[in-house]
């Protein structure tokens, strides 16, 4: 397949990226995954406008300035809504403001937003230009969707919602390679069974070589970042960077022409992340609410299975810090 045209959109702070995922990508997580990445892009969890707007705001909106770059992603479909959330990110901080029409879970549905507002492309170019209208030129206003709904397959659905969108002032799309079925599928089997049609994102950036456009869904490997990134402006990677962290410190030097502070080791996270322990326990924060996202960060090494077994253990969830990373390390290295 012919490489793309050289891209007109400026920039590439969306090289590489860690995809939202609900209960896996808070505060927590981010943080661990900063410590083997300094260049990835990380996003929230995706949080509703009516959590921030009638939730606890500092709950949902808190976040270390080391996790920085940042993006706050969005549920919502109500303009005025998200241009309130909008202030709010640009206020907390945030680096991005990112609406998802892509989840395709019923109860998102029933909110009337994610996958579905593919169907309401003037309604999320509203959307998106009341956003931009709350925060200007100071944060970008980005979307995340599929390639379509349901048994939609036809690419002038996704370029027609894409030139419709962008209208609204959104210049950056990161596109879920498959379609969102809204009936019949679970979530799990929306990220698995629709097929992945990578080409028709690379047909998107060579109609809209002045929007950037991301790549999300099924990277695995070195080899498909560089192979997508010979079409794309960045790969955006998910459930393979959460269940195999350890595969984001290689991610600056490889892909991010960046050398790293200090070379890491998995002992050099550890420590780093015990001491991240110690910090968030004074703010009533159990070690397992870390850990819990650390667990695969040995996979493939001898020992793995018994350092997350022993940091998994219930017994061992009211032990300090300190305790659970020794009584980790030592199964590890009994094993």
């Amino acid at each position: 397949m012919d490489t793309a045209p050289a891209s007109s959109f400026p920039g590439s702070d969306w090289r590489l990226c860690v995809a939202p995922m609900l209960d896996w990508t808070d505060r927590h997580c981010r943080y661990f995954h900063r410590q083997l990445s300094r260049g990835a892009r990380l996003y929230t969890e995706m949080v509703t406008t009516g959590a921030l707007l009638f939730g606890d705001q500092a709950r949902h909106l808190d976040f270390d300035p080391a996790e920085q770059p940042l993006a706050l992603q969005l549920g919502g479909s109500e303009p005025a809504d998200l241009a309130a959330c909008a202030r709010l990110a640009l206020r907390w901080g945030y680096a991005e403001v990112n609406l998802n029409c892509g989840c395709p879970s019923p109860r998102v549905q029933r909110g009337a937003f994610g996958a579905c507002l593919m169907g309401e492309a003037a309604l999320v170019r509203d959307c998106v230009a009341g956003m931009r209208d709350a925060v200007g030129d100071a944060l970008p206003v980005t979307v995340k969707h599929r390639i379509g709904i349901d048994r939609i397959e036809d690419y002038g659905f996704m370029r027609d919602f894409v030139g419709t969108v962008a209208d609204g002032g959104c210049r950056l799309f990161i596109v879920h390679a498959r379609n969102a079925w809204l009936d019949g599928l679970s979530p799990k089997d929306n990220r698995e069974v629709p097929p992945l049609r990578p080409e028709l994102v690379y047909r998107l950036k060579r109609e809209f070589p002045h929007l950037g456009i991301v790549l999300n869904g099924g990277v695995r490997d070195d080899a498909a970042v560089r192979d997508h990134l010979a079409h794309v402006d960045g790969v955006m990677i998910g459930r393979e960077a959460y269940q195999r962290p350890w595969w984001l410190a290689s991610w600056d030097r490889l892909h991010l022409g960046l050398e790293p502070a200090q070379e890491a080791t998995p002992e050099s996270i550890e420590a780093a992340m015990r001491g991240y322990c110690d910090r968030v326990a004074e703010q009533g924060v159990a070690p397992f609410a870390v850990v819990r996202h650390m667990l695969g960060l040995w996979k493939g090494e001898p020992g793995a299975r018994m350092w997350r077994q022993a940091m998994s253990e219930p017994r061992h969830r009211r032990l300090p810090a300190a305790e659970l990373f020794q009584v980790a390390a030592q199964a590890r290295l009994a094993a």
